[in-house]
């Protein structure tokens, strides 16, 4: 069984985080490959401009030989006060996504426990995702539960 690590990504794991991301849309069943480039093409500015900024957190696993197994992102957003997590910011837990070769070896659980643990050391009282059908028994045994949010696309 390998050995992984977890550690903070960088702005030198940019093509890995927007591969992930990718990835995960496509077997979500996003295979437009046109529109999943262009997404990409606006993410990487975004990333880019969030991470500098300290807005967009993210943590990877990685195996002895630095491949990348796994990744998770936190974004941190401004919020206004609320009656549900009364901070200044809300986390937005995104783009958690495992290669397939490394997949039902808790590495997500892993990322999330990191995640969770940073919000809880920086105050951070509400964390929100959007959970596909294979994370979501995931998301509920952490404790995530399903919300009132509704969407509009225009």
């Amino acid at each position: 069984m390998p050995t992984f690590s977890i550690r903070q990504a960088s702005l030198q794991d940019e093509a890995t985080l927007c591969a992930h991301r990718r990835a995960m849309f496509f077997e979500m069943g996003h295979t437009d490959e046109a529109a999943l480039d262009a997404m990409i093409a606006a993410f990487r500015p975004w990333l880019e401009r969030q991470m500098a900024n300290g807005e967009y957190l993210a943590w990877v696993v990685v195996t002895e030989d630095g491949t990348i197994a796994a990744g998770l992102g936190l974004w941190l957003m401004d919020w206004p006060p609320h009656m549900i997590g009364p901070g200044a910011r809300r986390a937005n837990i995104l783009n958690v996504y495992t290669m397939q070769e490394f997949r039902r070896q808790g590495l997500a659980r892993q990322l999330m426990d990191v995640a969770l643990g940073w919000c809880r050391a920086h105050g951070i009282r509400a964390v929100i995702l959007h959970a596909s059908e294979e994370g979501r028994p995931l998301y509920q045994a952490l404790g995530f539960g399903a919300t009132n949010e509704m969407r509009l696309l225009l």
